[in-house]
This record gives structure tokens, sequence and C-alpha cells, in this order.
């Protein structure tokens, strides 16, 4: 005989307690929109929002990001169970809850930062940005271009028939086999609809993945090739110190971060309702328009000049683009481009690091957002739950 009291089994200041704390003081009614289930009807029931959102921000805590994974921490860990409560989770239920959600999630991320911003636990004065390559979840022979597609979708269509007509299997295998290859040929036709893309804007013998027709062949850190995703962060913070705040999130496809000073400046916006004073990028970001349009918005661009910038004379500079070189010259902005550093690359290196960033577990664009969301809500809610909860 055993005796136990659940609600003893974590400290307080356990941060699954925390975060199930803080996750209560938030409206999650827009996880369950679309549910079908009705209370007293036949059916499955829907899952706590709270519940599964909790115990995916704890594993992302933990740098966990396998559904499997936490699905066999809820039996055996005694915070997974204390979240769950006794209620089993499979990985699909799991995995599901986590790319079912983008909309939901957005949403969450700015009630979030809406929260900090009200309590001024979170100022725009300066936001550093950056991009970091993390890892797709598809192999890099996995790449073809038009000829190899069109050939490897014949293969996939001849293998679904073959599926369909075998009788020997039973059926829940035979539907399982199904399953798996008609979602192969869809990945497939995804792929030549990409190649078309890349052919239409000019590019010479395009190639696109029959894993992950959205990932991109790009140069990581090491100087090496991979599939990839850039995830381009902002960061608030204190040149001084104390939090580092995620206010913006932008998953793109280019290895290059010259677009995306306008872009992610304007994912801030409309997470917060306004613009950050200063802009903090290094020479990546340098564009001559993202310039002239921070400067139309009121933004200090606190940007790098690349020694290409300052030896071009390909063409008279606009009068914005001339004052952010002289104002980069100034003490002021150099001091306050330190900062940058510590701001958003520390925020890269503790999302890989430490929350289970460096590697996807999950395809396409829009899945890759709702886990970088996940990982910027679970760090945000840790930093700040103290006082979001005070």
């Amino acid at each position: 005989m055993r005796f136990e009291m659940p609600e003893e089994a974590l400290a307080q200041t356990h941060p699954a307690r925390v975060l199930w704390q803080v996750l209560g003081t938030f409206d999650l009614t827009m996880f369950v929109r679309g549910a079908k289930s009705v209370d007293g009807q036949a059916g499955r029931s829907t899952h706590c929002p709270r519940m599964m959102l909790c115990v995916w921000l704890y594993a992302v805590s933990r740098g966990i990001g396998s559904a499997r994974e936490i699905e066999r921490l809820v039996k055996s860990d005694r915070a997974f169970e204390w979240i769950a409560g006794g209620v089993p989770l499979s990985h699909d239920v799991l995995s599901n809850f986590r790319v079912d959600h983008g909309d939901a999630l957005e949403r969450l991320m700015g009630e979030v930062l809406g929260a900090l911003v009200h309590k001024e636990l979170v100022t725009l004065e300066q936001v550093a940005t950056d991009g970091t390559r993390v890892r797709a979840h598809a192999s890099a022979p996995s790449f073809r271009r038009q000829a190899s597609l069109h050939a490897c979708l014949e293969q996939a269509r001849l293998h679904t028939k073959a599926v369909l007509s075998a009788t020997h299997q039973s059926t829940r295998v035979r539907a399982a086999a199904e399953a798996a290859a008609r979602a192969f040929e869809k990945r497939v036709e995804a792929a030549i609809d990409v190649v078309g893309q890349l052919r239409a804007q000019g590019r010479e013998k395009p190639r696109a993945s029959t894993t992950d027709a959205d990932a991109r062949v790009m140069k990581m850190g090491d100087g090496g090739f991979r599939p990839a995703y850039n995830i381009q962060l902002a960061v608030a913070g204190s040149e001084l110190g104390g939090p580092r705040t995620t206010v913006g999130v932008r998953v793109s496809q280019k290895g290059n971060d010259y677009d995306g000073l306008v872009a992610v400046t304007e994912d801030v916006h409309a997470r917060t309702g306004k613009y950050p004073d200063a802009v903090l990028a290094d020479g990546g970001f340098a564009s001559h328009a993202g310039i002239d349009a921070l400067a139309e918005r009121g933004v200090r661009p606190i940007v790098s000049v690349t020694e290409g910038d300052k030896t071009s004379a390909v063409r008279k500079p606009s009068d914005a683009v001339a004052a952010w070189r002289d104002d980069m010259e100034t003490e002021d902005a150099k001091r306050r481009y330190k900062a940058r550093a510590g701001l958003v690359e520390l925020k890269n290196g503790r999302f890989k690091k430490s929350f289970g960033l460096a590697q996807l577990l999950v395809r396409g664009v829009a899945k890759v957002t709702c886990v970088v969301l996940m990982t910027a809500i679970a760090d945000n809610l840790l930093q700040h739950a103290a006082k979001l909860l005070a």
C-alpha cells in the first residue's frame, strides 16, 4: 500500500509548477476552438489546453522536443506526472497539439508580450536582432532536380497502387501503409511545385527536398552546407544586464539576413503594437532599403556598416543612409552596438543549447514557426513568471 500527496510532489518554485500557475493567468480558449467533441455525447474528449501547453513548455525548457520522449516521461518523471495528473498522453496527441495551433500560439505570444509591456517589465528602447541557421528535418540526398522528382513521383504512385492492391495484410496495417504512401506522394508533388517556383524566380537547376519541400540548403556556422531554416529573433533588454525578452520571431527560407531588417521590425510592431526606439543588427542586415524603411518609421538603425558599404560608390546614398553612416561613427552608437551580442546572440545560443532548437523534428515553415513560438513563450514566461504572478 502506498500513500501519495500529489500536490506536494513538486516544490513551490519548481519550473513545472511555475509554468502551470502563470498559464492560468491567460485566456487559453483559442486552443479549443473548432473542437468537435461535446460534453455528454459520444466521441473522444478534448485535452485541457492548459495541461497540454504546460507539458510542452516544460519539455522545451528541458531541451526535449520529441513527442515520444514526452509520452515516456509522463509515465516516469515526477514533474511530467504532476502536470498530466494521471491523464495518458500519446505521442500522436502531443505532436498534433504542437503543430495544429499556430494561430493560437501567435495570439498567446502577443498576450504574454502585452502583459509584460503593461507591467513595464519590457521596454522597446533597444531591440537586437540576428538570424541563426537551424538544421532542418531533411537529408541532403533528399534534394532532387525536376527530372529526378518526376521519376520519383512515378515510383511513388506505383508504390501507392501496390499498397492498395495488397490483400494479405490486416486492415490496420494496410491503412497505415496507405497513409504513409500517400503522404510521401504528396511530399514529392510539393517538391515539384517548389522547383517550379524557384525556376520562375530565375534559379538555375533548382532542387527541392522530397522530405521537406520548404527547407533550403544553407551555409551553416561550421562552413558546411546542409538543409536548414533561418530563424530570426528580436530580443529586447538592457545593455546593463537583466532579463532578455524575445519580442519578435520570424522563420525565413533565405540563408542570409539582408532583407530581414524591416520584416523583423514589423514583426515586433505586430506583436507589441509599438516600434522599437532602436534596432541593433550586424552587417548582414545592412540593406539601404531597410535603413530607409526604418527611418520612415522613426526607428534608429544601429547596424554595423560593412567595409563594402563604406567603399561603395555605385550611387549617391539617400539622406537616411548617409545619416546612418554618420551616426555609426559616434561614440553613443558604438557603445550601444556592443550590447547586440549579449542580447540576441546569447539568446540564439540558449535556444540551441538549452531549449533543444539545434535540430528541428518537424517539417514545413508553419510547423517550424510553431516550435520556435513555443520556445520563445517558454523562455519569456520562465524569466518573468515571478513578476507576472505578483
